[in-house]
């Protein structure tokens, strides 16, 4: 029979005398295109994917070539995204960097800053370099409770940012004499492709232009406002000027290009199977506490953070979802596993409703307990520095049309 991941068997998993281990999710994904059609992994520095080899079962005489198609880190923004998305539903707490005030930033740049895309979580630079009723958010009272929180006095972080205690936080930038608690993620999920048919193909092409302009016309122009340029006898490039070297034409965007050896990037990869693997740790989870020795108010709060994963995880990846340009799956068939004390039964998690109900009872549940939860449906809007203001503003300049 499958065993129902209900909330008592959350609280009694995560209770401190519990010997469960954990749950597993398990999937099986298919390109849009069908089995073995093609799928773009992440590709990083050096034009490079982020290769291994795998053990696919223990009966296998050797390891297989893998590629990790969406690797740790990246699954776990793409859950917080997910829940940044179903904010409202969700009741999960956000701060938001309000930059609306920087009329001038280009489209393409985000006018707000959510908590759930704070790189660093609630160790980012963001919230330390932020303003709340125009008091530096690191004196006001929740900024003191918030960076000076820990996964062993977790309440502030419960309340305001329970991401972290999903997914994991380095306080590492507040400098060396002050906090710099840090706390492992206790949810870990990957997407593998693996026996790639083959990693070696680039993407090889040409930049046309249906006027075939001249190549070898020299021009004058600022790399970071190309609206403005002429055509010269000589280039200048930031004020440096070059004689007889024309900068081409092909750099704001006119003539026929070839692709050149330094910008081919690896193609999109036909894999045997693709794969995603989660788990969420009760061991790693246990570690969690309000530090005020209330065992039932610690279980409670760890049991709102699994509820929060699972329902995070239907969020994200419960139905076809997109990775990346050439990167659709949808998941053909999903298994979870309880990991008990010694004994690993099939578990219903349930669907994105069936996650969305459990989160809620958790939450009654844990509010009944005396978790702190003083931040969930709440947004709270915050206002850059003035040095950050600044940096911006640097970084980004208002250009004279």
């Amino acid at each position: 029979m499958t065993r129902t991941i209900d909330l008592d068997a959350l609280i009694r998993g995560c209770s401190d005398t519990s010997s469960d281990s954990g749950v597993r999710l398990h999937a099986e994904l298919e390109p849009l295109a069908g089995p073995g059609g093609t799928v773009k992994p992440a590709v990083y520095a050096g034009a490079r994917f982020q290769d291994d080899r795998r053990w696919a079962s223990v009966d296998d005489t050797e390891p297989v070539h893998v590629i990790v198609i969406d690797n740790v880190p990246s699954q776990a923004n793409r859950l917080e995204d997910a829940l940044r998305r179903e904010r409202e539903s969700v009741g999960i707490p956000e701060f938001v960097l309000d930059l609306s005030d920087l009329t001038h930033l280009p489209s393409h740049l985000p006018r707000m800053i959510s908590s759930l895309q704070f790189p660093h979580r609630n160790a980012d630079a963001y919230l330390r370099d932020a303003m709340l009723d125009e008091e530096n958010f690191l004196t006001t009272k929740t900024g003191k409770d918030i960076f000076g929180a820990t996964a062993q006095t977790c309440g502030p972080l419960i309340a305001w940012f329970p991401q972290s205690l999903l997914f994991g936080f380095w306080q590492s930038h507040l400098g060396k004499k002050r906090t710099n608690s840090k706390h492992a993620r206790s949810w870990v999920s990957e997407i593998v492709g693996w026996q790639p048919a083959t990693a070696e193909t680039r993407i090889q092409g040409m930049k046309g232009d249906p006027l075939n302009l001249n190549v070898d016309t020299k021009l004058q122009f600022d790399s970071d406002d190309q609206t403005k340029w002429d055509i010269t006898t000589e280039t200048r490039t930031r004020g440096r000027t070059t004689e007889g070297k024309g900068t081409r034409l092909s750099e704001i965007g006119h003539g026929q290009a070839l692709f050149r050896e330094s910008e081919e990037t690896p193609a999109a990869v036909s894999f045997a199977r693709i794969t995603q693997h989660a788990t969420l740790s009760f061991a790693q989870l246990r570690r969690v506490g309000l530090g005020d020795n209330r065992p039932d108010a610690d279980a409670a709060a760890r049991a709102l953070l699994v509820a929060l994963g699972l329902h995070a995880h239907n969020l994200a990846f419960g139905r076809g979802f997109a990775l990346r340009s050439g990167a659709e799956l949808e998941p053909r068939t999903t298994t979870a596993t309880w990991l008990g004390g010694g004994k690993d039964e099939l578990c219903d998690a349930g669907d994105r409703q069936a996650t969305g109900n459990l989160l809620q009872n958790a939450r009654a549940h844990a509010e009944a307990a005396g978790v702190p939860l003083d931040g969930w449906s709440r947004q709270v809007l915050l206002k850059p520095k003035v040095q950050l203001k600044k940096t911006i503003l640097e970084t980004w300049p208002e250009f004279e049309d």
